[in-house]
């Protein structure tokens, strides 16, 4: 095998055109959320914290695994090109895996930021330094790509001899596997196992950390305190990702590749109140430059 023929979302040519333009527009709004979020965090000093650190990288990443997936279903749409090459679909496999898992690193980051700052606030700029956040942050990046990538040579190392059709709109690594005439017993046991710490790992630290939280709260006497310490418990990224769609579910796969990355920036961003004062004191020293 040296192409893979992708399934796709549907095969009614009507909806094409529709369905292209839908998708385009969610792709464009989700490249302008993300990347205007990153760009404001660097231009306003005030929002160098270790939560918009975290969020800048989760705006990036966002970008980048929609950017894996999104550009050639469009195209699919616009086109009728249903054809990968085979490094392509390993790229894709690759990026969006990676990515995804990374994604899920930084929320049990920012877990834990929250914690220290419910919970030991006077502790807090001590506690989360530069030069403690930032090489956690680039061991995720490295251990993650590290699992990618033993995820895609396990995968592309089988032999595709029956077919070569995908069932999905792409290379996500179930599907794929499907495909082989070589037992996956293998890889079906190094996926469990690389899935399996991830999970454990940030689900220990997220509900570890929101369980203290809860704790602290529940022993606040004051309402305000309890309202305040509320406020900055839930400062956290609202985003369920996955690695792959259970049972091939195409649809739930549109919902996190193409939706959610997209209304995130919409629901959260813009209703933090520090980032709606940033963006105004940026714009207005914009127009005073260019004024």
């Amino acid at each position: 095998v040296t192409e893979f023929i992708l399934v796709g979302l549907t095969d009614v040519l009507e909806w094409h055109v529709p369905v292209f333009t839908i998708f385009t527009l969610i792709y464009l709004l989700t490249l302008v959320g993300k990347l205007g979020m990153i760009l404001l965090i660097l231009l306003d000093s005030r929002l160098h914290t270790p939560m918009y650190f975290f969020l800048s990288n989760l705006s990036l990443l966002d970008c980048v695994y929609a950017s894996a997936v999104n550009p050639k279903v469009m195209e699919r749409f616009l086109t009728g090109d249903k054809i990968i090459s085979y490094n392509s679909c390993a790229d894709q496999m690759f990026f969006f895996s990676a990515f995804v898992t990374v994604e899920s690193f930084l929320l049990a980051s920012m877990a834990f930021d929250r914690h220290a700052a419910v919970c030991k606030p006077l502790h807090y700029t001590t506690t989360m330094t530069s030069t403690m956040y930032v090489p956690i942050v680039t061991c995720f990046y490295f251990s993650v790509f590290l699992q990618s990538s033993i995820n895609v040579a396990f995968t592309f190392h089988l032999f595709f001899c029956h077919s070569n059709v995908i069932n999905h709109f792409f290379c996500d690594t179930p599907p794929v596997l499907d495909l082989s005439c070589s037992g996956i017993y293998i890889n079906e046991i190094v996926l469990l196992i690389l899935a399996t710490l991830d999970i454990a790992f940030t689900l220990l630290v997220i509900l570890n950390s929101y369980l203290l939280i809860f704790i602290i709260i529940l022993r606040m006497r004051s309402a305000e305190g309890q309202r305040n310490a509320f406020a900055t418990s839930i400062f956290m990224y609202p985003q369920l990702s996955s690695s792959h769609s259970m049972d091939n579910d195409k649809i739930a796969s549109v919902f996190y590749t193409m939706v959610i990355p997209m209304v995130n920036p919409l629901v959260y961003n813009l209703r933090n109140k520090e980032v709606k004062r940033s963006f105004k004191n940026v714009l207005e020293k914009q127009i005073i430059y260019w004024v």
